[in-house]
């Protein structure tokens, strides 16, 4: 995997997933684990710590 860099793919690949869990959720009428500020939090401090990590690896 190329380091440094990311393509608009991988993106959209990723937006599609989400995407695609959300409808599944939205249709399986499953609520989300936690409330959505705390979901965002979380996912804000996951990519910051991935960021991180690929600063210094």
């Amino acid at each position: 995997m190329r380091t440094g860099t990311r393509s608009c793919v991988e993106y959209a690949v990723s937006l599609g997933a989400g995407l695609a869990v959300g409808v599944m959720y939205g249709l399986l009428r499953v609520r989300t684990p936690a409330p959505p500020l705390v979901c965002l939090v979380g996912l804000a401090g996951m990519l910051i710590g991935y960021g991180l990590l690929e600063s210094f690896v």
